[in-house]
Formats: C-alpha cells, sequence, structure tokens
C-alpha cells in the first residue's frame, strides 16, 4: 500500500503505515501536530470545562423533565463507555442503557454491562441486529479488503441509539467517544462510516442480502435526528479529567468492572480485526493512534510507547484459536479466509465514495448550526 521510505514521527509514534502522513522540517508529523493545534483545546480545559458540564447537565435534566429518562448512554462493557455511564450517576442523570449486541460480545463485557446496569440503578435495553443480515454485511466488508472491517458497526450504533431516543422522547444521547485517548486516528485507517455510497458499492458488490432490518445511520438519518427530533449526541468524557488507567481502576473497585485483555476486546470481532487482520494485512497498528494521542496528552511517554510496540499487538497461539473461531462464526473455511488475507490492501479510495460530497455538506451544516459554549 506504501512504497515510500519508512519514516516515524519525532514527536509521537505515527509512521509511514498511514499512506497520508506529512512531516515538517522536524520530522513531526501531521497527526501531532494537528492534535495541538486543533485537538487540545477540545478536552478537559479546568474551570472552564466545570462550568460547561455543569450548564449542559442543568439542560439534559430540563429536557427530560416529565419523562422516564433524561439521556441515552450507549454501552459496550469497555473502559470509555462503562466511565461515561459512572460519570452520569454522579452527575444525577436518569439514563436508559443501551448496548448493540451484534453478535460478538464477549462474556466478561456482557458482565460488565450487566453490572453497570444493577449498581448504578439503570434502566438497561439491548438492540439485537439480525444475525444472518449482519454476517453477510460483515464478510462483504472483510471480502473488499479494506481496513473498515468494522464499519457496519459504526453504523449500526449510533442508528440504534437514535432509534430508542425517539421512540422515547430523549433529546440527548451520550457516547463515550473522547479526544483523551481518540485524537488521532488517519482517515484511511477509518474511513467516514456515514458514506453509503462506498457502504453501498462494498455491499452489492462483496455481499449476498439485501438489507431490510439494518439500522442505516447516513448524514440523512443523521440530519432528521438532530434538526427534526432534536436529538443531539453528547461527548462527555471531553468535559471531565479522563485518564484510561485511572477510569479503570474506578471501574474495578467501585462496580466489579473486568477488563477484557486489549483495546476494544469487550468486542470479538473488534479485537481480532485490530490486533491481527489489520497489522498484518494493511500493516497498520491501532496502537499507534492511541499510543499517539496519549502522548499529545501527556498521559504516555513517548519511550514507553514505543516499548509496547516493539511486541506485537497479538499472540500467536490465542490468534490462531481466535481466527478458527472468526471463521466458524462468519460460516467461512480458514482457507478462505488466508486467501483473502493474502489479496491485495486496498483503501476507501479505491472504491466509489461520496468524500468530496459529504465534506461539502458538513462543512454547511457546521457554518449554520455553530456550537454553544460548551462542547456538544
Amino acid at each position: 500500500m506504501n512504497n515510500i521510505a519508512y519514516k516515524q514521527c519525532s514527536r509521537c509514534v505515527m509512521d509511514t503505515s498511514d499512506v497520508d502522513i506529512r512531516f515538517d522540517e522536524h520530522g513531526i508529523c501531521n497527526h501531532c501536530t494537528n492534535y495541538f493545534d486543533r485537538i487540545a483545546s477540545r478536552v478537559y480545559q479546568g474551570e472552564k470545562s466545570d462550568a460547561e458540564l455543569l450548564m449542559l447537565t442543568r439542560k439534559i435534566k430540563a429536557s427530560g423533565k416529565n419523562k422516564k429518562y433524561d439521556c441515552v448512554i450507549g454501552v459496550s462493557g469497555g473502559i470509555d463507555s462503562s466511565y461515561v455511564a459512572y460519570k452520569a450517576k454522579q452527575l444525577g442523570l436518569r439514563a436508559i442503557l443501551v448496548h448493540l449486541d451484534n453478535g460478538w460480545n464477549s462474556e466478561i463485557s456482557v458482565k460488565n454491562i450487566k453490572n453497570l446496569a444493577n449498581i448504578l440503578g439503570f434502566d438497561y435495553e439491548s438492540y439485537v441486529l439480525d444475525w444472518e443480515e449482519f454476517r453477510d454485511i460483515q464478510l462483504a466488508f472483510l471480502r473488499a479488503s479494506i481496513p473498515e472491517m468494522e464499519t457496519p458497526t459504526d453504523i449500526a450504533i449510533p442508528g440504534a441509539l437514535h432509534q430508542v431516543a425517539a421512540k422515547y422522547g430523549i433529546k440527548y444521547i451520550i457516547s463515550g467517544g473522547n479526544f483523551a485517548t481518540e485524537g488521532i486516528l488517519p482517515k484511511t485507517w477509518h474511513y467516514n462510516a456515514k458514506d453509503f455510497t462506498y457502504f453501498n458499492y462494498i455491499q452489492k458488490t462483496f455481499g449476498t442480502k439485501k438489507l431490510r432490518k439494518f439500522p442505516f445511520f447516513g448524514w440523512k438519518e443523521e440530519s432528521y435526528y438532530k434538526l427534526v427530533k432534536g436529538i443531539k449526541m453528547i461527548y462527555l468524557l471531553n468535559y471531565v479529567p479522563y485518564n484510561k488507567q485511572e477510569a479503570m481502576q474506578i471501574l474495578q473497585d467501585q462496580l466489579g468492572w473486568r477488563y477484557y485483555g486489549g483495546k476494544h476486546y469487550e468486542s470479538k470481532y473488534t479485537g481480532f480485526v485490530q490486533s491481527y487482520i489489520m497489522p498484518e494485512k494493511f500493516g497498520m497498528d491501532y496502537r499507534r493512534a492511541t499510543l499517539s494521542t496519549q502522548i499529545c496528552t501527556g498521559e504516555v511517554i513517548r519511550e514507553a510507547a514505543l516499548e509496547e510496540l516493539s511486541h506485537k499487538p497479538y499472540d500467536e497461539v490465542k490468534s490462531q484459536e481466535e481466527k478458527e473461531y472468526v471463521c466458524k462464526k462468519l460460516g467461512i473455511t480458514v482457507q478462505e479466509f488466508d486467501k483473502i488475507m493474502s489479496e491485495p490492501a486496498k483503501i476507501y479510495r479505491d472504491y466509489p465514495n461520496a468524500e468530496k460530497s459529504l465534506e461539502f455538506i458538513y462543512n454547511i451544516y457546521r457554518k449554520l448550526f455553530k456550537k454553544p459554549s460548551y462542547k456538544e
């Protein structure tokens, strides 16, 4: 995918595994420069963020007056979403927890979610996807030889959350997404999940089923829920001092939460995609993006990040067991999987997409609907 000479950023740990990376005269890459120029101001800012969070909390509570719930929280059993639920309880919010069940839940994540609901006293709903339909979509993205193998889930999650919010007349959805740990992620590693030109081409070309039950969430659906239903997505962790290790300790001590073994391993498929398929087929190690963000926030020093990256992101024996499990669940042979892995790697630009149109639409949206003083 990348024929240029290898180079790594002198400040973070991003490298030429991103085909779009650029370096300045000091060897510093565009990713961490962009983080400090645009993103750093959107993480916790002390008293300013505290005041914004207080204002936002009041608005959420007011929106839920005379209703059973004032917000929806999407939960996966992972650190970010679990900590969001914990903070929401501290703030006195009346949330309903919603989990998207796409068939890949780990036993630990399911138990973590149940503990969250029981100990925090929140109601809980599971949004179950049609497995045969969803499996077909996942196979289509796998066979397309693109990094966005988790795009189907990334579409379904907001689709499900907005449906639940609309059902209960809830105006706020709270997400575990945050800039403290996810501020850096190359577009060529994870392209816009809302590009339905891209999505539909992949499904029609490599899939076999016509989708009837899948909860789509493209720019049209987003516009409907935002402008007609008045539903807002809130990234609560951007308003609080968020350190992943400290959050994990709090969850373990107070909520009986258990770690599942790696970033996004609350989903067996996501864990396998990010730890094995992406580095082996695409040369993309998700740890680079996470660690680079944490270097920028000061949570991790570069030397420690380099030490972690010196080890493979997967265990040889465990990955073979996971491969067999994934193939069996997807209904393909290990030989077919290995053949897919050996085919040329592609990125979103190799297929029809609506990148320019979406950029135009969202640029207009940002100009017409400027953000309030707090960071929604």
